[in-house]
């Protein structure tokens, strides 16, 4: 798993791209604070010929961001995140900081 950030000189907003290696996997969408963590809103990767799957999304830089990728419906964290976070249900959230 890799995360990629690209700083906008002209807006105050970081392009973050997320790569998530799952060849078995039918569907990997990210949520976090950034999309309230509701399903709907998630950010849906797509799944590129090699097997991994890959999507971007626009974000506020100077904030941080706690997510997790939902892979095939199992929540998993990306170990190349900024920080992790102990959530209220006992397990982490990865922690990304712009």
């Amino acid at each position: 798993m890799a995360i990629t950030k690209q700083y906008l000189k002209s807006k105050p907003i970081c392009k973050v791209t997320f790569t998530v290696p799952a060849e078995d996997a039918k569907k990997v969408s990210v949520l976090g604070t950034f999309n309230e963590w509701n399903e709907k809103k998630a950010l849906q990767l797509k799944k590129l010929k090699n097997g991994t799957f890959k999507g971007t999304i626009d974000l506020e830089k100077d904030n941080s961001y706690e997510f997790r990728y939902l892979i095939d419906g199992t929540f998993t964290n990306d170990e190349g995140a900024d920080a992790y976070k102990v959530n209220e249900f006992g397990g982490e959230n990865a922690v990304l900081n712009l």
